[in-house]
């Protein structure tokens, strides 16, 4: 049975609008991609102007600013969040033309549900153990379906 609370409410329109960002971002960042020639220009770009904001945002914040030696007891794959951006971002830039958007947002949400089921499984990167029912892996595969239903043009 599905459960509806309050909070879901509220959190529904707020992830939502992650995927339509995400996907307007892709269409910006191809744009982009075309005045300087490059997916990688266009990705630093989008970064420089995303490291700006989120650097003003960091600086009107209340919260304590980490020193140099917390910043240093951070493991070492606790880092690796920059780089997989960098991929996604660049990679998104490069593709879009060639797949579609509605191609690759799909093969991109495939990729993170695929992914999510087996981090909520395995419990793996200090995600909360929660198995795989065949509820969720019925969506998981309507969604790849409707995937393949995208590549027919």
């Amino acid at each position: 049975m599905l459960k509806i609370s309050s909070q879901l409410l509220f959190f529904l329109p707020l992830a939502l609008g992650i995927g339509v960002a995400m996907a307007i971002q892709t269409a910006l960042n191809t744009q982009l991609r075309s005045y300087l020639h490059s997916p990688l220009q266009a990705a630093f770009l989008s970064f420089l102007v995303g490291t700006i904001l989120l650097a003003l945002m960091v600086l009107l914040q209340n919260q304590p600013k980490p020193s140099l030696q917390q910043l240093s007891q951070i493991p070492w794959f606790l880092w690796l969040g920059g780089f997989l951006g960098v991929y996604a971002i660049s990679l998104s830039i490069y593709t879009a033309p060639k797949l579609g958007f509605l191609t690759l947002s799909g093969l991109i949400i495939f990729g993170q549900l695929a992914m999510s089921l087996l981090l909520d499984h395995f419990g793996w990167l200090g995600t909360e153990k929660m198995p795989v029912n065949w509820q969720r892996l019925l969506g998981a595969i309507i969604i790849f379906v409707g995937v393949l239903l995208t590549l027919q043009r």
